[in-house]
């Protein structure tokens, strides 16, 4: 999941798997979550590089499925957007466990 846009107070609250992709560019989402149920951490492209490319994949996919203008935008400039996207978890989740199930699944 990619939310490019605002979130709602206590985001999260019924995340129970999987991971999501929230980009920030108001600076206010660590006020937005649900701190007790999952955990986020910043995108860092040189140690999270599956992550970049599924992000990137996810962008592209709704761009060719929507003709989406803002989400062609976040692809085109993505390097510039990337530390901007936190990476949302449930506290109970591993990220390289996620991303490892994701792959296989693919």
């Amino acid at each position: 999941m990619v939310r490019a846009g605002r979130t709602g107070i206590n985001f999260g609250a019924g995340f129970t798997g999987g991971f999501a992709y929230v980009l920030d560019l108001e600076r206010n989402f660590v006020d937005r979550y649900n701190h007790e149920l999952i955990d986020i951490s910043r995108i860092h492209p040189e140690a999270m590089q599956s992550n970049v490319q599924h992000l990137e994949a996810l962008l592209e996919r709704h761009v060719a499925e929507t003709a989406s203008v803002w989400a062609g935008e976040i692809v085109n400039d993505l390097r510039i957007f990337l530390p901007k996207f936190w990476v949302v978890k449930p506290k109970a989740a591993s990220i390289d466990s996620l991303v490892d199930s994701l792959r296989r699944a693919a």
